[in-house]
Order: structure tokens, then C-alpha cells, then sequence
């Protein structure tokens, strides 16, 4: 077997340190945006329920006055329907799908206008009483940040997109003080990728935010009361399972709710400006019932993580914020998902605590959290890292992966899309969240590639091959010299001196007398030990079907022909390995009797999926003659 010392497990460019270097300042500006859209928040907080100027903590349902409650937020709605239509539409939403749309369509270029009214209408709509979180806009805001410096900069595209993924990471690691959760989070939803030159700087970016957050808010985790016992009852953990399935069936409630509210305000005769106005309403409304369902509700999901929310507080929660924040966020008002579900997601565990037995203070809120957030989110990894890093409680983590990977599978099975991904489908748009690797990275060129059947001479006439292609057309020779279509013509010494296409023979003269020498175009090649991808994107790039392989220790010496069709048959060995089913080894009971290896066959077993898929053994194929010839004689 041919070595391939040349390959190794990561393609890392120098421009990665660049880059990587950039997302410091990135990951600061984040922190510092983050850490002034928790104060703006509470300044309108404070100004809209408690007439005063102040930058501390309070929220809505502390306010004395009533009509405070249901009238705010029908003004916060009118404030940010005005922005919107006449600043900018990109700050409706709560902020990742538009994110994720720059990404996918939009050349990961936000508008520098969208970096100012995204926070502030955030700013508005939470501290006028909404019901939604902090981090969806931070994400954006976070993201633009990185998008607009690297718009000022030569860089490429996937580096734009790196650096506004950094951004967007090192907000919501400020945010939450989760740089962990910030970093998964940006694999799982925004960076469609796992690779050095996209981690490295999101990485750095969450980091550098993290550390200037820490002066500015504190290091402590943002609900540290969780107490979980480092011993559980094995009952406990059936029981996670159940609490993940009751979460997981929030979650679809949740986004079925979202987008139902959405569908129903388009059916609304006025201009969508007036949209957030009406969600304001509801809120307002709501929020008359359970005053402690409006705002961001920190001070609420630690109550219910240290187990002490009383069954009205956990009963009002469960109820009036999931209705207030499905429907008021299908009026296209500005604000996050996670927060909300925080606080729905750990009154639904508080709830099942009030029948399931007693763990600890704020267990079963901690894990139906996790739960709640996979289900939601689609992101398991992230939900669990998420409520660790929020908690610091390291004794729920087995819990928590059993909840959260149980509301996973129920989510993936019975709902098509995440609510952050049903928004970008109802745009037109297809985001895929599976990673696998690309089949063609997998197989080596010497695996496919098809054996020399013709070569022409660089003094052979022009109209002679064109002759000998002609009649066998007419002999309807299709599986000799017609089935190769790229034709390699070599020196005198057998060296490749360029190539000519089938196309270019059979419509030609034979009466053409000159030398295929003049005729042949330069060669595009591929190393026999070169990956089927590296390939596909030289073929890509140059605009052809086709190419020459060449050995690297003899580069001018051409061994075979690959195309397009035999990266097919890349594709094909994939799917004949994802769908054939075998049975390898027989029973002890079968060993008498003929065992029938294949059970069942999900797909075509292609010609040579049976080598390749076993131990990818080299394809044989026939060196060139020394005469340059193949089945068919060299022409001079």
C-alpha cells in the first residue's frame, strides 16, 4: 500500500492565526456590547415600572401600579414596530435565525446600523415587560461586530463568517458567563463546520469575553443555588427519562405555538409595524394574571432551581409565560429564546417535583431545563454544557444528558424543524443540522480511478485520431476508445505533454494534418495518492470533468483518468454502506446450516463498493506500455 505521509487530519492555513488574532478585539467589543445591553435593559426597566434612573437589577412585577403592567409593553411594541420599518427589518425576531441567515445567504454581511438598533429595540422590548431573554439579540449584536470589522478587511468569505461566529459566541459567553456552552453552541447552530480555522477564533473570541466579563459582572455562575446529591436513587434516572420526554413535548408545544402565532398576525389586515404593538397587548394582558412571567425572569429561575417557588409561582409560570412568549414573538417583536425557555423549562421540572419523589432542592427544574433547551434548540450538547456552566453542578450531569438526549430524540422524531430553524425553511431556506464526512475525503484517487485505455502521440495527426474515433462511432465501440473521452498526448518520451477531448477527435477533419501536439490543451492532473475532495474542488475550480492522474514520484508519466462519474461512485460506496444491512457473524445455533449473509438491501451495491467499503485496497489498473499504448494503438 502506497503511503500518504502528505495527508494529515486538519488543513490549517497560515491566515488561521490572523484570524484567530482578530477575534481578541472581536470577543472584547462583544463582552463590552453584551455587558451594555444588561444595563440598558434594566434602565428601561427601572424608567418603565419604577420612574427612576437607575442601572440595577429590578423587574416588571415589583411595580405597583397595574395599568403599568398591561400598557408598557403595548408601547415597547409600538417603539420597536417604527424602529423596524423604518430603521432597519433585520432586528425583528429574536436574533439567531437572522444570524444564521447571514451566514447562509447573506455573505455573513450585517448591516452596521443592525449592530445599534438590534440591542436597543432589545433593550426596549424586554425592559417595556416582554418576555424573552437577552441572548438571541446579543448573538446578533455579537455577530455583527465581527462581521462589520472583517468587512473592513481583505478578507474571504468563510473567514467573514469565523469572525461574526466569534462575535456572536463571545456575546452569549458574556451573557450567561458560559464560555463553553457559547463555543458549542456556535458548532451546533452557526458555523456548519468542525474544523481548526472556524474553532480556533470562535474559541478565542468566548474566552476573551469571559475575562472581560469578569470585572464587569462577576465570575460566580449566574444560578449557583442547585444542590444535587452526588448519589441517586436508580428511580431517579428511569424518571429522566420521562422528564425528558414531558420536555420534549414542551418543546414542540413551544414552537408549534411560536409559528402559529405567526401565521395567524399575517392574516392580520395592517402593516406588520402594528404586529408588535397587538403582541404587546398580550403580554400586557398576561401579565396581569402573573406579573412575574414578564422581563427576562432571572430572579424566577433561581427560585425555581433552589426549590423555592411556590406551586402558584411554578403553575403561573408554566402557563402564562409560555402563551405570552409564543405569541407575542410571532408578532416579529425583537428578543431571545433561551431565557424564557430557562424559566419554562425549569417550572416544568418544579412541576414534576410537586408528584416525582424528592431528589434535591431544584433538581428535577435543573434537568427538565437541560431538556426543555434540547428539545427546543435541537442541541443537546449545548443545553447540558449550558445549565453546567449556569449551575456549576457537576452531580446532575448524567441526569441531565438522560433528559435532555431523551427530549432530543422526541423532537428530531416528531417535528421537522427546530424554532430556529422553521423561520429560515419559511424564508425559502434548507439548513441541514446533520455533520458527516464528505465520502470523497474518505477515498484516495487510486481507489476510482479508470485505467489508460488510449494515448495519443504528440506527432500523430490530428486527422488520423480523428479517423480511428470516427469508425469505431460507426462500429458502435462505446466500451473502447469512445468510453474514455479525455485523451492524454505524450512526447517522445512518454512524458504528458497535454491533453484532447473526445468532442474535440470525432468532430474534427481526418483530412487535419497537424500534429496533435499543437492541438492538445494543457493537462489539469491529480496525484494518485490525493483525496477524492482535493480533487473536486480542482475540478470545481477550473471548470472540467476530467483529469489526468499522474503518480507523484513520476508527475509527467500519466496512469489513468478520473471524472465525474467515478466521484459518483464515491458517493455510491457511501450509500451502499448507509443502507446494505449484512449479517457478519452466524449465531451458534446457524453454524451447521449455509449462513445467508444479506438480510435485507436497502440500495444498489455498486460494482466496487465490496473492496472499497471493506479495506479500500488499491484499484488495479495497467501502467502505461513503454510504447504508449493501451487496448487501442498509439497513433505515431
Amino acid at each position: 500500500m502506497t503511503k500518504v505521509a502528505h495527508l494529515g487530519d486538519f488543513h490549517v492555513p497560515p491566515r488561521v492565526a490572523v484570524i484567530t488574532a482578530l477575534a481578541v478585539p472581536v470577543g472584547a467589543l462583544a463582552a463590552l456590547v453584551a455587558v451594555c445591553l444588561l444595563k440598558l435593559i434594566a434602565l428601561f426597566t427601572n424608567l418603565c415600572f419604577h420612574g427612576r434612573l437607575s442601572f440595577g437589577d429590578t423587574t416588571p412585577a415589583t411595580t405597583t401600579h397595574w395599568w403599568l403592567i398591561l400598557f408598557m409593553p403595548v408601547l415597547g411594541g409600538l417603539v420597536i414596530g417604527l424602529m423596524a420599518r423604518y430603521g432597519s427589518e433585520k432586528i425583528r425576531g429574536h436574533g439567531m435565525p437572522e444570524a444564521i441567515e447571514s451566514i447562509l445567504v447573506g455573505g455573513s454581511k450585517v448591516q452596521p446600523r443592525v449592530a445599534v438598533l438590534k440591542p436597543a429595540s432589545s433593550a426596549i422590548s424586554i425592559g417595556t415587560g416582554g418576555p424573552f431573554g437577552a441572548e438571541g439579540p446579543i448573538i446578533m449584536t455579537g455577530g455583527a461586530v465581527g462581521s462589520i470589522l472583517a468587512q473592513f478587511l481583505r478578507v474571504t468569505t468563510d473567514e467573514r463568517k469565523t469572525l461574526l461566529v466569534a462575535g456572536s459566541a463571545a456575546g452569549m459567553a458574556a451573557t450567561f458567563n458560559a464560555p463553553l456552552a457559547a463555543i458549542l453552541l456556535a458548532v451546533e447552530l452557526l458555523l456548519f463546520e468542525w474544523r481548526p480555522r472556524s474553532y480556533l477564533p470562535v474559541a478565542v473570541g468566548a474566552v476573551t469575553a469571559t475575562l472581560v466579563r469578569g470585572p464587569l459582572l462577576g465570575t460566580e455562575p449566574l444560578f449557583g443555588g442547585a444542590r444535587v446529591p452526588a448519589s441517586l436513587p436508580l428511580s431517579a434516572y428511569g424518571l429522566c427519562v420521562v422528564a425528558g420526554l414531558a420536555a420534549g413535548g414542551l418543546a414542540l408545544l413551544a414552537t408549534a405555538l411560536v409559528y402559529l402565532s405567526e401565521d395567524l398576525f399575517a392574516r392580520i389586515p395592517l402593516h406588520w409595524m402594528w404586529w408588535p404593538a397587538i403582541g404587546g397587548a398580550i403580554i400586557g394582558i398576561g401579565g396581569l394574571f402573573e406579573p412575574r412571567a414578564l422581563g427576562v425572569g432571572y430572579d424566577v429561575i433561581d427560585q425555581l432551581l433552589t426549590g423555592r417557588a411556590t406551586v402558584g409561582l411554578i403553575l403561573g409560570i408554566l402557563v402564562v409565560k409560555t402563551l405570552i412568549w409564543g405569541l407575542s414573538l410571532g408578532s416579529g417583536t425583537s428578543g431571545g429564546v433561551l431565557a424564557p425557555m430557562f424559566m419554562v423549562g425549569g417550572a416544568l421540572g418544579a412541576a414534576e417535583g410537586l408528584v416525582f419523589p424528592h431528589v434535591g432542592p431544584g433538581f428535577w427544574a435543573l434537568v427538565s431545563l437541560a431538556g426543555v433547551l434540547g428539545g427546543v434548540m435541537r442541541s443537546p450538547l449545548t443545553g447540558i454544557v449550558f445549565c453546567l456552566e449556569l449551575t456549576h453542578e457537576m452531580n446532575a450531569l448524567i441526569p441531565m444528558v438522560i433528559t435532555a438526549s431523551s427530549a432530543y430524540l422526541l423532537s428530531v422524531i416528531l417535528l421537522k424543524r427546530s424554532v430556529l430553524t422553521e423561520k429560515l425553511a419559511r424564508r425559502g431556506l434548507h439548513l441541514t443540522r446533520e455533520y458527516s464526512v464528505d465520502p470523497l475525503e474518505v477515498h484516495l484517487v487510486r481507489q476510482l480511478e479508470t485505467p489508460l485505455v488510449t494515448t495519443f502521440r504528440t506527432t500523430a495527426a490530428a486527422g488520423q485520431a480523428t479517423a480511428l474515433l470516427q469508425a469505431a462511432h460507426e462500429a458502435r465501440d462505446a466500451d473502447g476508445i469512445l468510453a474514455q473521452r479525455l485523451y492524454p498526448v505524450l512526447d517522445g518520451s512518454g512524458r504528458l505533454a497535454g491533453v484532447v477531448t473526445r468532442a474535440e477527435l470525432l468532430h474534427g477533419s481526418p483530412e487535419d494534418q497537424r500534429p496533435l501536439g499543437e492541438l492538445a490543451r494543457t493537462a489539469l492532473t491529480a496525484y494518485s495518492d490525493e483525496t477524492l475532495r482535493t480533487v473536486a474542488n480542482r475540478m470545481a475550480a477550473q471548470h472540467v470533468t476530467r483529469v489526468v492522474v499522474v503518480s507523484r514520484d513520476e508527475p509527467a508519466r500519466a496512469e489513468g483518468i478520473l471524472s465525474l462519474r467515478d466521484l459518483l461512485t464515491a458517493r455510491r460506496v457511501d450509500l451502499h454502506e448507509e443502507q446494505h444491512t449484512e449479517r457478519v457473524l452466524a449465531a451458534p445455533w446457524r453454524r451447521g446450516r449455509k449462513p445467508a449473509l444479506v438480510v435485507a438491501s436497502g440500495g444498489p451495491r455498486p460494482e466496487s463498493a465490496g473492496p472499497l467499503a471493506a479495506t479500500g485496497p488499491e484499484r488495479p489498473h495497467p501502467a502505461p506500455p513503454e510504447d504508449g499504448q493501451g487496448k487501442e494503438p498509439a497513433l505515431g
